[in-house]
């Protein structure tokens, strides 16, 4: 007598129909089905989608962004540039070595408008200077001997001395004295500073496109002794005018000279290579890169020294606080170039998106109409293909060519008839049709 097989929990009968009904229907295929919808306001908003879309894709895609070129960022740059101008202070004049930092050029450049003068330092002890933290004193015990001061100017002897000027007490230090204290020779260079000229010389190349070019055009030798940069007269002149630049970043130059400040010259070489070369021109613009509303990190300044020796030995400087416009150029740049491949992505991305017009429609129809539980009911069919199907290339091969008739839409499984041998059925006859062109039955769940 065979054993009785256990009954399944209800719990472990659920997943065990679940499983079953997963592994059934990982197995089905899906075909779409189209369903003819005569539905204008729906119809219209079909159309407009796709009409969207297709504006989207063809004028910003395609003519905007110019998603059909390959394209190449960042450009290989060099950078060269040059002061030339006089000007001068109170008592004397200035030229460009005197107050251009660095002499040699490059994509950086400083020009001094104002300066702070300490002369005459030389080595030895003085008072430190009261601007520095924790400098003041009353005794000797407030001055530690040894102890360096970072943001100071020199190491701490231990003694209290009188300052320089005033009632005050600062530490005494070992250092280049007098301290730089504020009270400087100050002297204004910004005066004849907006005639100053600039030369900036440009030239790029993309590797990728193997194109190169410079933004001084290709003329006598004495082109650049008699021009300055206009965009629509002389675009490939790159001399510009200080003030002229210091103008175009929207700032006013006798405030700017005073407290210094970073202009940045931005160089925007934006090629399309599928035009001629002519067409791949510098764009310039100009624009403050230093935060001139943040008191605590606007303007600019720097120091330096000039030294003097005796018989080789260095025995005394002059400190010099710098104050300029500090001039950034940058560069920038994109190029393109037609290219099939990411044209083919981007067609085939295109036509894809499309289908989103008939994605919103599918589900507004089958959650929003009135009708909704038709629409779902015609447009969804399960399917089941006969359990013993017979080879079914020769009879559509027949229907091809018109031997056998067409499956009819209903056929009666209850009566079933025989057509004479012979002969095929008449009219009105019923005919059991091979397998093959049975129609689908509907799949029980």
């Amino acid at each position: 007598m065979a054993a009785a097989q256990p009954q399944l929990s209800p719990g472990a009968a659920m997943v065990q129909r679940w499983a079953r009904s997963c592994w059934s229907s990982f197995w089905d295929y899906e075909t779409p089905k189209v369903i003819v919808v005569r539905n204008r306001p729906l119809g219209f908003f079909h159309r407009t989608v796709q009409l969207l879309i297709l504006i989207y894709f063809v004028w910003y895609v395609f003519l905007v962004q110019k998603s059909y070129q390959e394209s190449e960022t960042g450009p290989e740059s060099s950078i060269i540039t040059k002061v030339k101008g006089i000007t001068m202070s109170e008592d004397k004049v200035w030229d460009v070595e005197e107050y251009v930092r660095p002499p040699e050029g490059g994509s950086v450049v400083s020009i001094i408008t104002r300066i702070e003068v300490t002369p005459s330092q030389t080595l030895g002890t003085c008072p430190e200077s009261i601007r520095v933290h924790s400098s003041s004193c009353h005794s000797d015990d407030d001055c530690v001997a040894g102890h360096p001061n970072m943001k100071g100017n020199g190491i701490r002897t231990g003694h209290c001395v009188p300052y320089y000027h005033g009632n005050f007490k600062t530490c005494e230090v070992s250092a280049w004295c007098p301290v730089e204290d504020g009270t400087s020779d100050n002297h204004f260079l910004g005066k004849m500073a907006p005639n100053f000229t600039i030369l900036i010389k440009n030239s790029i190349h993309y590797p990728k496109f193997k194109f190169s070019k410079g933004n001084i055009a290709s003329l006598k030798n004495d082109y650049l002794k008699h021009c300055t940069f206009d965009q629509d007269s002389d675009p490939y002149c790159p001399i510009f005018k200080l003030g002229f630049i210091v103008e175009q970043a929207g700032e006013n130059f006798t405030e700017l000279a005073h407290k210094g400040g970073v202009i940045g010259v931005i160089i925007n070489w934006n090629c399309d290579l599928d035009l001629s070369e002519s067409k791949c021109n510098p764009k310039y613009s100009f624009r403050r890169l230093d935060p001139k509303h943040n008191p605590a990190s606007s303007g600019y300044n720097f120091r330096f020294a000039k030294y003097y020796k005796i018989n080789s030995t260095t025995v005394a400087r002059t400190l010099i606080k710098a104050y300029g416009i500090r001039i950034d150029v940058i560069v920038h740049g994109q190029a393109g170039k037609f290219s099939l491949i990411p044209t083919i992505i981007n067609l085939a991305t295109a036509l894809t998106s499309i289908g989103v017009g008939s994605f919103l429609c599918d589900w507004i129809l089958l959650t929003f109409m009135n009708q909704d539980e038709l629409y779902s009911h015609k447009k969804f069919d399960k399917v089941c293909t006969p359990k013993h199907p017979s080879s079914r290339w020769p009879v559509t091969l027949a229907l091809v060519l018109g031997q056998v008739p067409p499956p009819p839409s209903h056929y009666s499984q209850d009566r079933p008839t025989s057509p004479r041998a012979g002969r095929h059925p008449t009219l009105g006859e019923r005919a059991e049709l091979p397998l093959a062109l049975q129609s689908p039955r509907p799949c029980s769940n």
